[in-house]
């Protein structure tokens, strides 16, 4: 009898048994794509099944939807004083005041109470509307999807098939691949929820972790069409999606070998033993077949799986909403009454410079302020030249990073990286993406 094929896990079971967990393999794994990925067209809106149940819960529980977000903040912000964190460090002492302030900013507008400016339509609702409800509902909804997705084996059949392409180029594992996908196409939010998960199990390390949330977890492509209908991009869209798809992900190439990136640690998950892909050399196919059917033989059944999943997505629901309105309320504030970021767009002024960008000092100015909100950049620049509104719309979904909700939300999970080094990587971001879409700009437009 020949030996079994080194590094190729094999699997032993009867043949009806091994039918039983292809099926579940293959139906849950169907039905998570189903949900994240493919996009369907209902009452003239185009997107994936996932943003349509958030967009029916919308609509048709419209009067509970504030309340439930509401009392959301509300436990999220007392969460870390009931269970003792908000004391362990310096970080979670600043970040539960801030929750803390995010549960009176949502009161006052619950109630409609404060001063006028509060209710501008560009700050507390916008903030209120546009940005803490889609997430209150959306992450635990997808929360309870997510079991299909990542549950089942189809996490490790991608992860063998991609490994070729992410490790040589991102420093990532192959299963990386599906939270890239995910934040692309669906949500930064699930994107993220599905890196903490994975991150907690051992799958990721420290550093691997950190690389896809800050270099994979855009905005959904859906947003990317909000940014290009403001900067009149629509008639550019496949040049417009693709340049944004190519940059962003060439600079988090770039990124993974610059510091504070490449100095962070390889170690797992509170210092426990992980559990890091095989790396496959070859039989690629037939192994990623077998690790899936592992997996979909070991996996608890689909209740108690979305239980774990929707207790997760509802705990990390809690602590990044009083966040958003709290430190994305801040940024809002900041943007508009100040002069912060006319500033902080000196430190960008002199790549708008090199890059020959029209009207150099408002793009450095547009670029500074997607720190605050990833939308304001576009905002800034409706009136500019063609080639500034291309660049700026390209940069301000590259740049990844913003306070008004990506910063809250990788806060929020278990994955242990500061502000000072997540602002150093928005920088790096924001210079690479100037440097690199301004030639796409020049040469496509």
């Amino acid at each position: 009898m020949s030996k079994p094929e080194a590094g190729v896990p094999q699997v032993q079971a009867e043949p009806s048994k091994n039918w039983k967990h292809i099926t579940k393999l293959a139906f849950y794994s169907f039905v998570g794509i189903f949900m994240f990925f493919i996009p369907i067209t209902i009452n003239g809106n185009t997107s994936i099944p996932l943003d349509h149940i958030v967009t029916w819960t919308r609509n048709n529980l419209s009067t509970f939807v504030p309340y439930y977000i509401l009392i959301t903040i509300a436990l999220g912000s007392l969460y870390p004083f009931m269970n003792g964190t908000w004391k362990q460090n310096k970080v979670n002492v600043v970040m539960s005041i801030f929750k803390v302030l995010g549960l009176v900013t949502a009161v006052l507008l619950f109630f409609n109470i404060g001063p006028t400016w509060l209710f501008d339509p560009s700050m507390g609702p916008f903030l209120f509307n546009s940005l803490v409800t889609p997430v209150g509902i959306l992450v635990p909804i997808g929360a309870v999807f997510l079991a299909m997705l990542t549950g089942f084996g189809l996490l490790e059949f991608v992860g063998v098939l991609m490994q070729p392409f992410m490790r040589p180029i991102w420093k990532t594992p192959g299963r990386s691949a599906i939270d890239a996908v995910a934040s692309f196409v669906g949500s930064y939010s699930i994107g993220l929820l599905i890196t903490n998960r994975i991150f907690k199990e051992g799958k990721y390390t420290i550093k691997e972790a950190t690389i896809i949330a800050t270099g994979f977890s855009t905005v959904s492509a859906t947003f990317m069409i909000v940014v290009a209908n403001t900067l009149g991009l629509m008639e550019r869209w496949n040049i417009y999606f693709w340049t944004t798809l190519i940059v962003t992900f060439t600079v988090t190439a770039i990124t993974v070998r610059l510091w504070p990136i490449n100095k962070i640690s390889n170690h797992y998950y509170q210092n426990r033993e992980g559990t890091p892909e095989v790396i496959v050399k070859k039989q690629r196919i037939k192994t990623a077949w077998h690790e899936a059917m592992k997996v979909a033989r070991n996996t608890p059944n689909l209740l108690q799986l979305t239980w774990i999943n929707l207790k997760d997505g509802y705990k990390m629901t809690m602590a990044i909403l009083p966040s958003i309105m709290s430190i994305g309320f801040l940024g809002l504030v900041l943007a508009e009454y100040t002069s912060v970021f006319d500033i902080i767009g000196y430190i960008f002024f002199p790549f708008t410079w090199i890059a020959q960008l029209p009207d150099p000092l408002l793009a450095a100015k547009a670029v500074s302020m997607g720190i605050a909100e990833m939308f304001l950049p576009a905002l800034l620049v409706t009136e500019a030249a063609l080639v500034t509104k291309f660049v700026i719309g390209v940069v301000c979904i590259s740049q990844i990073l913003f306070f008004s909700a990506v910063v809250p939300v990788i806060l929020s999970t278990e994955i242990p990286i500061s502000i000072p080094k997540i602002i150093v990587i928005f920088v790096e971001r924001t210079i690479l993406s100037i440097l690199i879409a301004t030639p796409f700009a020049l040469l496509l437009l």
